[in-house]
């Protein structure tokens, strides 16, 4: 095995989400095996996460504050852009500060874009020599409903393989005239050495209170579920800026006494553990990790199927239950079916742990090396 220098290059170095956990995982992984990994990001986190006091990478972060967007011509990948030289100072001086990491690098380093708006730094920057992998961490469908979308046509095009986290999305991004574009699934984060007892009356929704969750749709799936299973209660754990007009929605519903939100949590692991049904309701999802994690703990879950990745990850009927996307009441169906029979809900949640370990670490760790040595041909 090469022993590499490996550089991630994020919108941020430790945002809490599931691509900087994705990304924190990754980064671990590869210096267990002896590679050395930093991780760049272009802004300071808005929600940060905590690495650890020894985190066996190293961390760079551009900008003191989020810098504007930019919208300037194309530029082919490895070379400063005339559009550097003519903008600002602080932009001039992040590219030539990543040109510089770069240029510094020894043999068989590899720059891996894990965002596309950091990717408009990397486009700017001296890559030369270093093959360049860029990432979408969303499925096709969702990027394509955002401004990502022409981004990823734009800064990708001219990257030596884009990743993104199923053959099906894959395929579509070639449909666009991508011919550089590859795919590997999400690691497994955790496999705990006990599943869930899956004896708590409790159903887990786990993730940002965003439009992108869906947890609204989710509130209203509860309502014609949780008057079919009384005693159950739904624990929603998150934060963010829809938290108080979903506290609203929730009340209007008369849900208040059945519903528990729990806030943002750290111990994904632990909240699967004191529950008996994960439940997901987002909108858009690329390679969830958290649908890993509940099958990792025995936890069968009961999903939107929002994009390749879920059901990818889920097979349905299985090891868990998918419901036609944004169809409430098949969700409530299949939520009320996996409340209602322990026998179901526990041989789901075995074939769940099983299954899920075909996205073990060591397996996806290899598939990237084994990348990283045909670029390098």
């Amino acid at each position: 095995m090469t022993q590499r220098e490996i550089f991630f290059v994020a919108n941020e170095v430790n945002e809490l989400g599931g691509v900087g956990r994705w990304q924190t995982q990754m980064a671990r992984l590869f210096a267990e095996r002896g590679h050395r990994v930093r991780i760049i990001g272009i802004a300071p986190p808005e929600v940060p996460m905590d690495l650890g006091a020894h985190p066996p990478f190293e961390t760079l972060t551009l900008y003191d504050r989020r810098p504007p967007a930019h919208r300037g011509p194309h530029v082919p990948l490895g070379r400063i852009a005339p559009v550097v030289r003519a903008g600002g100072a602080a932009r001039r001086a992040a590219a030539e500060r990543l040109s510089d990491v770069f240029r510094a690098a020894g043999p068989g380093a590899v720059i891996v874009v894990t965002q596309v708006w950091a990717m408009e730094w990397v486009a700017l920057a001296d890559t030369a020599g270093l093959p360049v992998v860029g990432m979408s961490h969303e499925s096709f469908e969702a990027s394509r409903r955002s401004s990502r979308f022409a981004r990823v046509l734009r800064y990708y095009q001219d990257v030596d393989r884009l990743l993104v986290l199923t053959q099906e999305d894959a395929d579509l991004w070639v449909g666009q005239g991508l011919n550089n574009v590859g795919f590997l699934p999400n690691p497994l984060p955790v496999m705990p050495a006990a599943p869930s007892p899956r004896t708590e009356k409790a159903v887990v929704s786990i993730g940002r209170l965003n439009h992108e969750k869906g947890v609204d749709l989710l509130l209203d799936v509860w309502a014609e579920a949780a008057p079919r299973q009384p005693g159950w209660i739904l624990r929603v754990h998150g934060a963010g800026d829809h938290e108080p007009e979903l506290r609203r929605q929730c009340t209007e519903l008369g849900l208040d006494d059945s519903v528990e939100w729990a806030g943002q949590t750290d111990d994904v692991t632990g909240a699967l553990g004191r529950s008996s049904v994960l439940v997901q309701s987002s909108r858009g999802e690329g390679f969830p990790l958290v649908l890993l994690e509940a099958m990792a703990c025995g936890v069968p879950c009961a999903a939107f199927d929002c994009s390749p990745g879920v059901r990818e990850i889920v097979r349905d009927g299985e090891d868990g239950l998918l419901a036609r996307h944004g169809n409430t009441s098949e969700l409530a169906r299949h939520l009320v079916r996996l409340m209602a029979d322990e026998n179901l809900r526990d041989a789901m949640g075995e074939r769940a742990r099983q299954n899920v370990r075909r996205f073990a670490p060591e397996v996806v760790v290899r598939r990237w090396e084994e990348l990283f040595d045909f670029l390098e041909r």
